[in-house]
């Protein structure tokens, strides 16, 4: 299946200090590509070059094959940009929105009333037509910003932050459109929190001051991600000491009474070490499980990782 997005070898610098220094992905239809980083990591540079607001300083973006920078308004066409602040005008009703936002794209006249209905319907505001957008719920000002990011049916939609401010409900319902969207488009997600790619990509470029350190998939980004630390519940509890006397361990943390979060060097079989020695010492363990690494966690191996094969 040919690449809708490919992003070669791309670099930009404001004036002496490179934002983003050789980012390399492509995207196919059917795909989501999650863009994951920490806030000032290179993520906007990157999505602006991707979207024609910026030109590049090296390296090249072809959207369905064409060059961005060369054919920018015949590559523009193939794009849909959702911004982590929705560009809404509250004071329009979600139809004249829409209609304004068909218009801006170029479409022709006598195919946008099809077309924002289309969009109305796929994110399942179509009942809210007449509404003020500013009299909708967060959750639905989202989906107004989503239906104007695909109501001339590009290619590539590029959505940032996309369920940032919403509750939990809103969340899922808004993976859910995204997932549902990428059944006939390439899909390009930028965030700073590693559940929202989880949830929804299939791929995963992550990058740390401008450079991508890691790129691969979903589950080989999972795999990569090895715990450090456990916690672990006792009907006869040892002590600190005890535990911190097997193999592999380097911290003991009580959190409360006969429940401790153990620290240990990455290897796979500490908890079946500690499972044997709760069965010999009669410690009756009733709980163990491994804790999540956090994202800066993460972040720091991987860019320790990338300094050390520089």
């Amino acid at each position: 299946m040919p690449n809708i997005v490919d992003v070669i070898h791309l670099s930009h610098r404001y004036a002496v200090d490179w934002a983003i220094r050789d980012i390399n992905f492509s995207i196919e239809k059917n795909g989501i590509l999650g863009l994951l980083g920490s806030n000032g990591a290179g993520k906007s540079t990157t999505m602006n070059i991707i979207c024609g607001v910026l030109n590049q300083t090296e390296g090249d973006v072809l959207i369905n094959g064409i060059d961005l920078r060369k054919n920018p308004v015949e590559a523009k066409r193939e794009i849909g940009f959702l911004p982590q602040k929705p560009p809404l005008h509250p004071d329009l009703t979600v139809d004249e929105y829409l209609v304004h936002c068909a218009v801006l794209r170029r479409m022709d006249p006598s195919k946008i009333r099809k077309a924002v209905d289309a969009a109305k319907e796929r994110c399942e505001i179509a009942h809210f037509s007449n509404r003020l957008i500013k009299n909708l719920s967060g959750g639905y000002q989202q989906r107004v910003g989503i239906a104007q990011a695909i109501v001339h049916d590009p290619r590539f939609v590029v959505l940032d932050e996309p369920t940032n401010g919403l509750d939990p409900n809103q969340i899922v319902e808004i993976r859910n459109l995204v997932k549902e969207i990428a059944v006939d488009h390439a899909v390009l997600i930028s965030t700073h929190i590693l559940s929202e790619v989880q949830a929804t990509c299939d791929e995963i470029r992550m990058i740390d001051h401008g450079h991508v350190v890691f790129a691969g998939s979903m589950k080989e980004f999972n795999d990569y991600v090895v715990p450090n630390s456990f916690t672990a519940s006792f009907g006869v509890p040892p002590t600190k000491e005890e535990l911190a006397a097997i193999g592999d361990i380097l911290n003991v943390e009580e959190l409360s009474k006969g429940s401790y979060r153990v620290r240990f060097n990455g290897s796979d079989e500490i908890t079946e070490k500690v499972i044997e020695q709760s069965i010999q010492q009669g410690w009756h363990l009733k709980e163990i499980a491994l804790d999540h690494t956090s994202l800066d966690v993460i972040f720091a191996q991987l860019s320790g990782k990338l300094k050390n094969n520089v």
